[in-house]
């Protein structure tokens, strides 16, 4: 049997959303999806003008228990997460998951679970620098 989590990482350099797709595209596979996180300009009704994320140690390691449980529990053939790390700007990709499965709607499905999953669990903090020059941190414990 194949190990269905293709690709895990954490990166402080670009995210490639080819990269991404390219690793979970199986023959089996008629439906890939694909979610792309971005550095949007705004949260909270304050305006955001760049960001750090910081993970912990066990980041990586969170993020591949997830995709193997997302998988486990879908009819996902493959699934692949990578997450930035590191000082991005407004429009950088902070995110980029897939998942590919005979049809779309399981795809759609185990990609949704993926990326909400990973949001919840995985050690990654994001610190927000904001338009009037404060700062805030998001998703700490």
């Amino acid at each position: 049997m194949h190990d269905p989590v293709v690709l895990v990482d954490l990166r402080d350099e670009p995210l490639s959303v080819d990269e991404v797709l390219d690793a979970v595209r199986h023959p089996a596979c008629g439906g890939v999806a694909l979610f792309v996180g971005v550095v949007r300009d705004h949260d909270h009704g304050a305006v955001v003008s760049a960001l750090d994320y910081e993970a912990h140690p066990s980041a990586v390691e969170t993020m591949r228990a997830v995709c193997a449980e997302v998988a486990a529990g879908s009819e996902a053939v493959r699934v692949a997460a990578v997450h930035r790390t590191g000082a991005l700007g407004v429009g950088d990709l902070a995110v980029v998951v897939a998942a590919a499965a005979p049809h779309r709607g399981q795809a759609f499905d185990a990609c949704r679970a993926l990326i909400d999953t990973l949001k919840s669990r995985t050690p990654i903090w994001k610190h927000q620098r904001l338009g009037d020059g404060s700062t805030e941190w998001v998703g700490l414990p």
